[in-house]
């Protein structure tokens, strides 16, 4: 990886969708800056601090969100003395997002009183009457033709079908469930997928008419689904619980035909690499050197400065992982699947268990079995697979980047002074990697993967 250098962020960063360009929020200024030379291409600058960011899908347009404020501005590239401001009020905005077209904007206003679509094209808007939640629970099909809205009234949840072209309302269907978490479209835009945050059930597949085609029961008697999530190939559906299990449905049969234990001990028979992250201090000869002793921290020992990098080791079974028993009188325990993503051809999966933060696991869904376990020294931050190829990287607050594919596992430093990873994002091609600091912000230029099928410790 080759990185650039650091530059100032106090908020969300994010790639255009076209790659080419990256969008930072510096208090309230909006910086576009060249994606190749991260030079400022574009200066905008909001009425209040800016808490989130979106760009339209065809990169012409990005809408900042100023929730404190509470308001809504949109930016043109193209045109930079264009502007637009979206107010709704007393009913103030909690979450704002584009819809497929990228002309039109839909917000939720504070305590999901309404909804509403506003248009770039003319001054026409529509309402849709108490959205269940604020940035969940809205779902666009992904040719963009229709739109799934999450609605509660007389204490019963309704999925809204509205059309993208007109925005009219085609259809409102009840739904079994008691807390609907959320909602997603499958990959051929055939079924609706809700699952229900109280009940220990419900995973239910409508169709867009209507009717209910597949109601699916992890388990009696306890706290139900935590996560779900589609395979890019759209053939299967992965569901964390808060059981500590990933279950993955067949999309022709909506059964389970693939369940995966998130063991604390591990014991034979595993076919899985177990990768171990551990301290590997770098000695750098200082004696042929005459610097001041207020300028170098060195060890009085041996007058060798001391660097600590880190590497995999390669552990043998049997394996205890650290495990946090979750208290039982405080609510929202820390169990449960909660951190789960495929990776782009859908062989693998990714999954970390709240119960064991620091443990990140990869499974393979060719072979339907434990392809790879990273043991960190700190809770996992955030991990995100390479759109392109299978390459896993994740973060974990430290000074390091760490990277799974199935040839391997590295650990990468960023040769920046003092900058912690606390996230990262993929580009649409996958060629570039944005690193977060609390205030930085850095891009690391990425190789491409070379043919192998051999695991290796080694540093990258």
């Amino acid at each position: 990886m080759e990185f650039t250098e650091a530059y100032k962020q106090t908020g969300p960063c994010a790639f255009s969708p076209n790659s080419r360009f990256i969008a930072v929020a510096v208090d309230y200024r909006l910086v576009i800056r060249d994606l190749l030379s991260l030079k400022v291409v574009q200066l905008f600058s909001c009425t209040d601090k800016i808490s989130y960011i979106e760009w339209a899908l065809d990169s012409e347009y990005i809408l900042c969100g100023l929730y404190k404020k509470p308001a809504v501005q949109v930016w043109s590239l193209a045109q930079p003395d264009w502007t637009c401001k979206i107010d709704e009020g007393l009913a103030g905005i909690a979450c704002a997002r584009w819809s497929p077209d990228s002309r039109h904007i839909l917000t939720t206003s504070e305590f999901q009183l309404r909804l509403t679509v506003w248009s770039l094209v003319n001054t026409a808007c529509v309402h849709v009457q108490w959205p269940k939640h604020a940035s969940k629970g809205v779902a666009f099909t992904h040719d963009g033709k229709f739109a799934a809205i999450c609605t509660r009234r007389d204490c019963k949840d309704y999925i809204n079908l509205l059309s993208c072209n007109t925005w009219e309302i085609m259809g409102v269907f009840a739904v079994d469930t008691l807390d609907l978490a959320d909602i997603e479209w499958s990959p051929d835009d055939s079924a609706i997928v809700i699952w229900d945050s109280l009940l220990d059930y419900k995973v239910l597949v409508y169709s867009p008419d209507g009717r209910c085609l597949s109601k699916y029961q992890a388990y009696e008697s306890g706290l139900g689904v935590k996560s779900v999530s589609w395979s890019p190939c759209g053939q299967s559906l992965a569901v964390g619980s808060y059981d500590q299990m990933l279950r993955v449905l067949s999309h022709l049969t909506w059964k389970v035909f693939a369940e995966f234990t998130h063991l604390s001990n591990v014991r034979a028979p595993c076919s899985a690499a177990i990768f171990k992250e551990v301290d590997e201090p770098l000695q750098l000869d200082m004696s042929g050197l005459s610097l001041k002793d207020d300028l170098v921290n060195h060890d009085p020992d041996n007058g060798a400065e001391q660097r600590i990098e880190v590497r995999y080791d390669v552990l043998e079974v049997p394996v205890t992982l650290p495990f946090q028993k979750p208290p039982v009188d405080k609510p929202n325990p820390k169990q449960g699947i909660s951190l789960l993503s495929w990776s782009s051809n859908s062989q693998y999966i990714c999954t970390r268990n709240d119960s064991m933060p620091t443990v990140l696991w990869v499974w393979d869904m060719h072979n339907l079995e434990l392809a790879a376990i990273l043991l960190q020294k700190d809770p996992i931050r955030a991990a995100a697979w390479d759109p392109e190829c299978t390459r896993l990287v994740f973060c974990t607050g430290s000074s390091h980047l760490y990277m799974w594919t199935p040839s391997g596992a590295y650990c990468v430093n960023v040769p920046l002074p003092q900058f912690n990873v606390t996230d990262l994002k993929w580009n649409s091609s996958g060629s570039c990697l944005l690193v977060k600091d609390k205030e930085s912000f850095c891009c690391a230029a990425v190789a491409s993967l070379p043919e192998s099928s051999e695991y290796s410790s080694d540093d990258d």
